[in-house]
């Protein structure tokens, strides 16, 4: 399973971003091997629509959970109808590779 994290940079050491659509990467990690690919989100200093951009951005990477803070109701339908799980609520003091670790002890 592709779990991607919302993150304020590019390792499994960076801090959470509680912002979906507007944090700096996406941490995609391979729960089966804890491999993982930063992907720097294009969506971040866009206008407007940066959720459903954002989800995009991920569902092209084939996840199918995503951990962060919180989700726009823009972005949430955008996951929603990408069948992406949303796990939100997720802290900003916590690191990439804890809250992955959190998710899967679940």
């Amino acid at each position: 399973m592709k779990i991607a994290i919302s993150s304020a940079g590019g390792s499994m050491d960076a801090l959470v971003s509680e912002q979906f659509g507007r944090c700096a990467y996406f941490i995609v990690v391979d729960s089966e091997t804890m491999k993982f690919e930063p992907i720097s989100n294009s969506a971040a200093g866009i206008m407007g629509g940066a959720g459903p951009e954002a989800a995009r951005q991920i569902a092209k990477a084939g996840v199918t959970v995503v951990l962060t803070g919180s989700v726009g109701p823009n972005a949430k339908s955008a996951l929603d109808s990408a069948g992406i799980k949303i796990v939100s609520g997720v802290s900003g003091s916590i690191t990439v590779k804890q809250a992955v670790e959190e998710y899967l002890k679940k």
